[in-house]
């Protein structure tokens, strides 16, 4: 089933929100992968990191996880006039949500004077809902790709 209307699309190639997603969404991948790697390397060996780059590793990828949603919430209002939960994007909104409640349980356990061996656990699950929530988004990409591909050979017929 197509995600966008003829006219949503239109609006979905024309806008800067488009634009600003495909920016941020691979350099929030980047911060993933250091962030599990320095994440990973700590829970190896802790004398090859300080838990100090564990936290700040995190922060960086929440940061840039809550950029993305406030910039598609802005995304959504313009091609589907709802700012979240628009029934196009639904399970993705709800995936975001779900990773973003892992990502702010780390401080929230890091204020509550959790171990550094709980925050490690938590990191790694935190992540691991990212990694989830963005298969979610590849998958839909990848459709939605299938989908328009389909209409133009339709079109050139």
């Amino acid at each position: 089933m197509p995600r966008y209307t003829p006219d949503q699309l239109a609006r979905r190639n024309a806008s800067i929100w488009t634009d600003v997603q495909l920016i941020l969404a691979p350099i929030q991948f980047v911060v993933f992968l250091l962030g599990v790697g320095v994440t990973a390397l700590y829970a190896m060996d802790s004398t090859l990191f300080s838990f100090y780059w564990v936290s700040v590793a995190i922060l960086f990828k929440s940061f840039l996880f809550g950029l993305l949603f406030v910039t598609g919430a802005y995304f959504e209002k313009e091609i589907f006039d709802k700012w979240v939960f628009s029934k196009e994007f639904l399970w993705e909104d709800v995936g975001s949500v779900f990773a973003a409640a892992f990502h702010l349980l780390y401080f929230v356990l890091a204020f509550m004077g959790a171990s550094e061996d709980v925050l490690v656990q938590e990191a790694f699950l935190a992540y691991f809902t990212y990694v989830l929530n963005a298969m979610q988004y590849l998958v839909r990409i990848i459709l939605e790709k299938l989908h328009e591909r389909r209409l133009k050979t339709a079109e050139g017929s």
